[in-house]
């Protein structure tokens, strides 16, 4: 299985989407500062996630959350709502 994610900084107002098939792990590996784009934004909680059957469908999910702003804002938002 694959999975589109956001996680958020629990230092900053920031958000990040990614896409993975090892979701556990990649958290771990955003949390110990081995990914460049989050490492100055660690600790990160995952927020959110979807499961996709293929990698495809993943990234196609993961491009739109990204190139949308919308749809991302939307996520957070309702997030924030609970």
């Amino acid at each position: 299985m694959w999975y589109v994610y956001i996680i958020k900084s629990s230092k900053k107002s920031w958000y990040y989407v990614g896409s993975t098939n090892r979701l556990t792990e990649r958290l771990e590996e955003h949390n110990k500062k081995l990914v460049i784009s989050t490492k100055f934004y660690a600790p990160l909680e995952l927020v959110f996630s979807k499961q996709f059957k293929s990698e495809k469908e993943a990234r196609s999910y993961e491009r739109k959350l990204k190139e949308c702003r919308k749809e991302k804002e939307y996520i957070i938002r309702d997030l924030e709502n609970v």
